[in-house]
This record gives structure tokens, sequence and C-alpha cells, in this order.
């Protein structure tokens, strides 16, 4: 049975990510009722420390996120190591896998989902870097997942593709999130029941519908809008469609993000969306 769980990137993505925020995030998440979280182990605490932590408030760690430019401005043996840390802590935490992604292209967050300043080249080479980070988390015991988000080198239908096809199952699964496929004009269910058979964690967001055929929007005026990121539900993404396309014996966490909420407080976003879940997802999530 999967879980349900939480990101808290709403309560940090512009206070920080300080003790005083997460404790903030980590109350309303046990009041809601959610019982796991994105394992983001702060730089100054042990796995340990960070378990204990988070089981104050009756949570535990799920599926984090390793991310990487995968591009020329950072070395793969660089990059290697970092993997290697990042999977011995998630590891440590009792954690099998992990979100592999890319997201800060400088040309990709100025004219976002649109593949912007595309080359092949570029794509090879970053395809290749992938491969050597995921071999390296495997070897470290953590099964790595591809994740979509809009802004990295991996945004488009075909830059996806050719990452998962080109590396192939034995090297890369699949962890995608709806909201930043749809708003790179592609249709989740669809790309979902394609790769169902690598799912092993997804992130459920939505969209609304007002800015998906704006490109004069940056990634960060698009997302300040807050008519992009929609509480699962309130957007137009079918996920009865999605839930279709998830197959029955599927074991990876649901894991809700909505990077910033619709309606003013980020307590009642979350709490909207464990609503929704508790509806939508009833008999795929533990109680």
């Amino acid at each position: 049975m999967s879980r349900l769980a939480a990101n808290p990137i709403p309560y940090w993505a512009s206070a920080g990510k300080t003790r005083e925020v997460f404790d903030a995030a980590f109350g309303d998440f046990q009041e809601i009722g959610f019982t796991a979280v994105k394992a983001d182990v702060p730089d100054d605490m042990t796995a340990a420390s960070y378990a204990a932590w988070i089981a104050g408030y009756g949570l535990k760690p799920s599926l984090s996120l390793f991310n990487s430019p995968f591009d020329e401005t950072v070395s793969v043996a660089d990059e290697v190591e970092r993997a290697k840390r990042f999977a011995a802590t998630q590891v440590e935490l009792g954690l099998d896998r992990t979100m592999v992604s890319s997201m800060s292209r400088p040309e990709r967050l100025a004219q976002p989902a649109v593949g912007a300043g595309f080359d092949e080249g570029r794509l090879a080479r970053a395809i290749d870097a992938c491969g050597e980070v995921c071999r390296a988390l495997q070897a470290e015991g953590l099964r790595p997942l591809h994740h979509s988000h809009v802004g990295g080198i991996f945004e488009t239908e075909y830059e996806i593709s050719r990452l998962l096809d080109d590396l192939g199952p034995a090297v890369i699964g699949f962890g995608p999130d709806t909201g930043h496929l749809r708003w790179a004009g592609v249709d989740p269910a669809a790309f979902i029941r394609r790769y169902a058979g690598r799912l092993g964690g997804l992130h459920i967001k939505d969209v609304f519908g007002d800015l998906l055929d704006r490109h004069d929007l940056s990634y960060r005026e698009a997302t300040a809008s807050k008519r992009l990121w929609a509480e699962p539900g309130l957007g137009v993404v079918d996920f009865d469609a999605v839930l279709a396309a998830i197959p029955l014996d599927y074991e990876g966490d649901f894991m809700i993000e909505v990077d910033e909420p619709s309606v003013d407080s980020k307590r009642e976003s979350h709490r909207l969306s464990y609503a929704w879940a508790q509806t939508a997802l009833a008999g795929r999530i533990e109680e």
C-alpha cells in the first residue's frame, strides 16, 4: 500500500530551509493527517537526528530528489561523488529510491516549458552524465527515478523520452510530476501509461489553464502569479486518467507538491490537497 506524503516546498521556497520553517510545515502536516514527508536532511543534521526530528511530528521520510544541471557548468566526477554522499544519507533513512532531476538552465527559466535553446549535443552529454550519476546511486543502494521539471535540460516530451529510452530501465526508473508534465505540453496520463512499468514515485500537482499557452513570462513570474500551480482537482490535469494509468500494483508514494499555493494559506493548500487525496486515492494509500 502506498503512502500519502507532502513536500514542504512552499514553506521554504521564499523563507529558506531553516529549522523554524520546517517545524511550521511539519506541525501543519501532522495536524492535517500526513504521515510522510520528502526527506530533505539539513546540512547540519545527521540522518538519525533528522529521522528522530520528523518522528516527533508523526512523520516518516519519503523519497527525496537529487538535482543536477547535468550540463557544462558541473563536473560529472563531482556530481557522482555528491550523489554517493546523498545516497548514503537516504539509505540510512531506510529509503530505497530517489527522484533525479534537472531544473535550472537559465534560458529555460527565462522562457519555460518550450525547450528554449535546445541543443542536441548538450542533450546527449546530459543523458550520459545522468547515466553516470544513476549508476552511482544504484551502487549505493538507491534506485534512481527521473523526475520531470520545467526549466531543466530534460524539459520537453522529446528530451524526457530520449533520457528514459537511451538509458533504459536498468539504469533509470520513472518518477514524474503531473503538473510539470502538463505545463510542458505533455499528457501526464499517456506518458505515465507509456512508462508505467518503470514507475517508482509520483508528485501530485495540478495546473490552471490560464498560463499554459503564454510564453512571455519567466518561470518565477508564472509561479508568482498564483495562476500556474493548483491544488489537485482545482486545475486542468485529468487525474481520473492519471490514476487509471498507474498500475494497481504500484507501491511507490503519492507525494503532494504545490510549489506556490493558489490559496492564501500554505496550511489550507495542504488541507485541500489532503482532502482531495482521501477521496481520489481511496484504497490506494495507507489510512
